[in-house]
């Protein structure tokens, strides 16, 4: 079985402004990283590397994330 492709530099620097559009909401609702993953069930490393944009979250894992911000999903993306 052949490995995916590694994303390119667009999809990557996609990735990373996502990641800090859902730390810029999590600050702005004066939330940590933990109480977002205690409200979410998302561990802290996977939800660092998230907003790192190291990781491209699955959908379910943005709306667990847009949920326990209390935001609509779309907030974390734009």
């Amino acid at each position: 079985m052949s490995r995916p492709t590694p994303p390119d530099d667009r999809v990557l620097a996609r990735r990373r402004q996502v990641g800090e559009q859902i730390r810029r909401v999590r600050e702005h609702h004066n939330l940590t990283q933990p109480d977002v993953c205690g409200r979410s069930g998302i561990d802290i490393a996977t939800y660092s590397r998230i907003e790192q944009g190291h990781s491209s979250p699955l959908l379910d894992t943005l709306i667990r994330i847009a949920d326990a911000i209390g935001v609509e999903l779309v907030d974390l993306v734009r």
